[in-house]
């Protein structure tokens, strides 16, 4: 297995055993220090009797322990498996039980979400955790880390997916590749902003502790923070969703104008669209060179795009990268030309994924070599992808379809308009009707008559919103993505539904 790793923490432990290769509030972890106690962590997992290709449930907030058992599990050739720290015990007990995991790690305040596995073995960090690493005997082996993800389940319960062939080597190569796109070395300093449970914070943290650079930790997400950490720790790059844009954005300019940015070199932002004035207006605020996007799922494949080419096509998310091919069908597996909406599908340059212990939705995803995550978008003339909404948010309304992205791009424009969702309820006559509900930027005046009007001016009268709805802040999901199940689940009982 160590053959397959070029780099790593073990290499830099060995190269630059002083490097701080993690850093969290006034406390840091060496490279030395993370090698030795991932290597404890591993020899406390076999106690356990986790051994190579078994299933560990990580379930633990962003914090030094995350990469410990993240990578202790590496160690041995076992598979982590990241769970969201906001599941309840039926969410957390589905996702360990499907997984099949062996044994988990989790934090006292999280170890009622386990309730429903009452004999699996667990570790618990704060109760016993620090004295059964100390104690272990370091153990003698090497590996990346290997995870499975679940997916978000905003459309059903999560999916565990298991990506394609040799995956250390896929992750190696990943990793590499990865860093060379974006300029990424070991004089790096990264801001993990997002849960490292999801895919993409994950990937970009890991990624830079696979080249010796610096990983900074936010353990929890907030705007003034964020840009106090990357003064503080003369930051390089960071990995951000829009909502933590807007959050930013949304600060008195004097808060904002406190802190030096100058140290960032790049931002980069995935995981949900981007309105474009507020990508524009961040731009403005960190640099336009400096802000770069990508689009992709935990399932593989994707698309990057530049700033000075997001500047010469606004609301691209990129073309295809890494050899993959992205191409836009209809539901009849049809090849659609340039500007014509379908569903994205993806032939990836490696092996394909599957679902774990579900072959119905593996086969589902995919046309021949070719699969979807659901986004539907089309291609421009130069091969620009733009993507204009999820398949399960299109709203059928009269007959006709409309993607509320389209809506809520206008709405963004609104300067009272901070944060918004559009989406279909159940209607008598239209079938369904368009809803909106908006986040008013701190102390504007915003009713529903100027939210229509608005509208009314910039969209043909059947994408108008029918019912208006204010709120003092949209639930997103941890990843950044308004979470629109809970919109629409806290609707329909109020219409009889």
């Amino acid at each position: 297995m160590s053959s397959d790793i070029q780099y790593g923490i073990t290499a830099s432990a060995g190269q630059r055993p002083g490097h701080p290769a993690l850093v969290l509030g006034s406390e840091q972890r060496t490279y030395a220090q993370l090698d030795d106690r991932a290597r404890r962590v591993a020899g406390v997992l076999a106690g356990l009797g986790v051994g190579e290709g078994d299933r560990i449930g990580v379930m633990l907030p962003n914090s030094f322990e995350w990469f410990e058992v993240v990578h202790g599990a590496g160690r041995l050739g076992a598979v982590a498996v990241p769970v969201n720290v906001h599941f309840k015990a039926a969410e957390a007990g589905w996702v360990l039980t499907d997984s099949g995991c062996k044994a988990a790690v989790v934090t006292p305040d999280l170890a009622g979400s386990m309730s429903e596995v009452p004999s699996l073995p667990r570790l618990v960090v704060g109760e016993g955790y620090e004295e059964a690493v100390d104690a272990a005997a370091p153990y003698d082996g090497d590996g990346w880390p290997t995870t499975m993800v679940y997916t978000s389940g905003t459309t059903g319960r999560p999916k565990g997916v298991v990506p394609g062939g040799d995956d250390l080597r896929r992750t190696a190569a990943g990793m590499a590749g990865m860093g060379a796109r974006w300029g990424f070395g070991p004089d790096d300093v990264h801001l993990l902003v997002g849960p490292a449970y999801h895919s993409g914070p994950a990937a970009f943290a890991q990624t830079h502790l696979a080249l010796g650079a610096t990983v900074v930790i936010m353990p929890r997400w907030d705007a003034e923070s964020c840009l106090a950490l990357i003064e503080r720790h003369r930051v390089t790059n960071t990995h951000m969703v829009p909502s933590n844009f807007i959050r930013i954005l949304d600060l008195d300019p004097r808060t904002r104008a406190r802190y030096d940015l100058s140290s960032l070199r790049v931002v980069l932002h995935a995981a949900a669209p981007c309105p474009v004035p507020v990508k524009r207006a961040f731009m403005d605020l960190v640099g336009p060179e400096k802000v770069f996007e990508y689009f992709g799922a935990t399932e593989g494949g994707g698309t990057a795009i530049s700033p000075q080419e997001w500047l010469e096509h606004p609301g691209s998310v990129g073309r295809a990268i890494g050899g993959n091919e992205i191409v836009i069908l209809d539901d009849e597996g049809r090849v659609l030309g340039p500007r014509e909406v379908g569903l994205v599908y993806v032939r990836p340059a490696t092996a394909p994924f599957r679902y774990h212990r579900d072959d119905e939705k593996t086969s589902a995803a995919f046309k021949d070599d070719r699969f979807t995550v659901g986004d539907m978008g089309y291609l421009d003339e130069d091969g620009y992808l733009f993507l204009t909404d999820r398949r399960a948010d299109m709203v059928i309304t009269g007959g006709v379809n409309v993607y509320p992205r389209e809506i809520e791009d206008v709405l963004y424009l609104h300067p009272d308009v901070a944060d918004c969702a559009v989406y279909g309820v159940p209607d008598e006559r239209w079938g369904e009707a368009l809803k909106a509900v908006v986040q008013p930027r701190a102390g504007a005046s915003l009713d529903e008559d100027q939210v229509v009007a608005w509208c009314r001016e910039r969209l043909a009268d059947y994408k108008r919103p029918r019912l208006v709805e204010f709120v003092a802040e949209l639930p997103r999901d941890p990843n950044g993505k308004i979470a629109k199940h809970r919109l629409r689940a806290a609707d329909v009982p109020e219409r009889g539904e």
